[in-house]
């Protein structure tokens, strides 16, 4: 979590000018720097990509139904060891893939977490703002260019 020192203080010059913390209609704390429009705009673009990777999940899921049938009819005939790795491994790539395309799910879901919470937008390590190309690019960061930046530097990059 940020430090409250933290605050961007007129050296984001991307930072809309209606960035400063406020209050919503509810009486929620704001420290999103993006309008409800803009925030609603991101939910849609999350949102979207969330059911495009479900719906990969879903295919892979079925690629490996499909792969496990075909092994089991196979069976019976007996079946080159070197093809049965070759399946296996297949299999084992759509688990991996499965598992990557869930993780990113997850993350889809605490970035519609955070519009709900209006703190989507601020970096999670400066306390500013994060870019709109950069959300737009990437919706469900939690960090700045300048703090990934900064992680890569560390040796703590992906």
């Amino acid at each position: 979590m940020a430090n409250d020192d933290a605050q961007p203080e007129g050296d984001a010059p991307d930072a809309p000018l209606h960035a400063q913390s406020d209050t919503t209609e509810d009486g929620e704390a704001r420290t999103t720097p993006f309008s409800d429009d803009e925030l609603e705009h991101f939910r849609e673009l999350i949102l979207q990509r969330r059911q495009e990777a479900k719906s990969e999940i879903e295919q892979m899921r079925k690629q490996v139904e499909q792969a496990k049938e075909q092994s089991d009819d196979n069976t019976a005939y007996g079946i080159h060891m070197a093809d049965a790795g070759t399946d296996a491994m297949e299999r084992e790539k759509l688990h991996l893939m499965i598992a990557r395309q869930q993780k990113y799910v997850g993350y889809l879901d605490r970035a519609l977490e955070r519009i709900d919470n209006k703190t989507y937008g601020v970096c999670r390590v400066t306390g500013k703002p994060i870019v709109k190309e950069r959300l737009e690019a990437v919706p469900h960061t939690e960090i700045s260019i300048e703090a990934k930046r900064k992680e890569k530097a560390a040796g703590g990059g992906e």
